[in-house]
């Protein structure tokens, strides 16, 4: 059990093994557990069986949407997009999402259970029309009610929002728009396929905040292609003058399906053109820096909002509780009744098992006990910090024995501290959590293709 109290620790403490510098091809970030690769086909029989039986009382359900459309392919994206649908394609996707969902709503572990979230991600989902917007969200409302929603979520680029979308994206009942500037430079943007340029960033901002959406979210992302320290000093001025209510900022990866991972393997090389991890765990930390001298708060390895009692992430910190999630379209991942699942991740397979009354379910997982336990504990743990007996209470085992030894190991490292049962991980730590967090990982998990 972990012993230390105060702000750092009562040893002397050893050295983290180092981070590789270089950035090569695979996933750093860690967005569930087990990982994503031991979902298989033959499991899909348990989330079938998960949708017979009612709900855990108390658990809150959440809607994903993926909208897979998208401008242009941006060369590090690694989500399922299409830049090559037409209007009767995106309808038809469209009406698969909505027939999706029916499916569901007729269910046992739906049961006229009231959404908590709701969460459109992409691809660019502000891609649509208006009328599209409309019908979706209209046709999603008269089969679940929105009633009990505590926040609609919603992905933009900047290039996508008209002030009369912004105004009917608004209407529909979005509160968080989440912006996908990624940086302000126009030379990066375009170096890296980013569709959208600094002019349409500075429009869609100033109409979004006259309209008055709850919560605007800027993303960025650091380590871009041809990214210097001046321009990401730069980046982090241009988001300070805008004043958001919260922002989140990934370093940049490169995984296998992306388009420059696609070139490192044509031209025969290991390491991206992307900034090194050194590099990219600094400019973060300055811009965290920057954010706490202008009032934020760093909420999270990723985020920093401007007013801690107004500005929640709902999706985020109910899903890392263990919500249930609903999630339809192309290649989206859920979470139901203790089993993870994902649907086909091409586009007519996915249109034609919805059409033909089938749940487009190509692969699942239901994690062990044990596994549900790291997953919930590693996921919030990217939080910055936990409170051990919320764990003990949920899981009936104390965390600080439960996972001792990785504990211990962060701790010798000099990354965690315990504290009146709070156990929290420092700034030097959330800029590398998510290789820090494969330490609390099954053996047989370790070293494996996380995708």
């Amino acid at each position: 059990m972990i012993t230390t109290s105060g702000d750092a620790p009562s040893r002397t403490t050893t050295a983290a093994p180092p981070l590789q510098k270089e950035t090569t091809a695979g996933n750093y970030f860690v967005s569930n557990y087990p990982p994503f690769s031991y979902w298989k086909a033959d499991q899909v029989p348990d989330f079938q069986a998960a949708l017979d039986r009612p709900p855990v009382p108390g658990t809150p359900l959440g809607i994903y949407v993926h909208i897979p459309f998208c401008r242009k392919r941006c060369h590090f994206c690694y989500f399922k997009v299409y830049t090559d649908k037409d209007s009767a394609e995106i309808r038809g996707y469209l009406d698969a999402v909505l027939k999706e969902m029916a499916l569901y709503a007729s269910r046992p572990f739906i049961g006229g259970r009231k959404p908590a979230f709701v969460y459109f991600g992409g691809g660019t989902p502000s891609y649509l029309s208006e009328s599209q917007l409309k019908y979706l969200l209209e046709g999603m409302k008269q089969m679940l009610p929105w009633d009990a929603v505590e926040e609609v979520a919603f992905e933009c680029e900047p290039g996508t929002l008209t002030d009369h979308k912004l105004a009917v994206i608004r209407e529909l009942g979005v509160t968080r728009l989440s912006l996908g500037i990624e940086h302000f430079d126009d030379h990066i943007l375009e170096i890296n396929g980013r569709a959208h340029r600094s002019k349409e960033i500075a429009r869609a901002y100033a109409f979004a905040r006259q309209i008055g959406f709850p919560q605007i979210n800027i993303d960025l992302i650091a380590g871009m292609v041809e990214d210097t320290d001046e321009k990401w000093r730069m980046a982090v001025a241009r988001t300070l003058e805008l004043e958001p209510d919260s922002v989140t900022i990934y370093q940049m990866e490169v995984p296998f399906n992306t388009g420059i991972y696609q070139q490192m393997k044509k031209d025969g090389k290991l390491v991206a053109p992307v900034a090194d991890w050194d590099i990219k765990r600094r400019w973060v930390d300055y811009a965290f820096s920057e954010l706490e001298k202008a009032g934020y708060t760093v909420g999270s390895a990723y985020t920093a909002v401007k007013d801690k009692a107004k500005t929640r992430f709902v999706y985020r910190d109910y899903l890392w509780a263990g919500a249930d999630l609903l999630s339809t379209g192309v290649a989206s991942f859920g979470h139901i009744g203790g089993t993870h699942y994902q649907n086909h991740h091409d586009f007519a397979p996915y249109v034609e098992a919805v059409d033909a009354g089938k749940f487009p379910v190509y692969r699942a997982l239901t994690p062990q006990p044990d596994e549900r336990y790291i997953r919930e504990f590693i996921l919030q743990l990217k939080l910055g910090s936990v409170r051990a007996e919320y764990f003990t209470q949920k899981f009936g085992s104390d965390p600080r024995q439960t996972f001792a030894t990785p504990l211990k190991t962060l701790q010798d490292w000099g990354f965690l501290t315990e504290s009146e049962g709070m156990l929290r991980i420092n700034r030097e730590g959330l800029l590398q959590v998510d290789r820090l967090l494969h330490e609390f990982f099954k053996p047989e998990h370790r070293g494996t293709r996380y995708a």
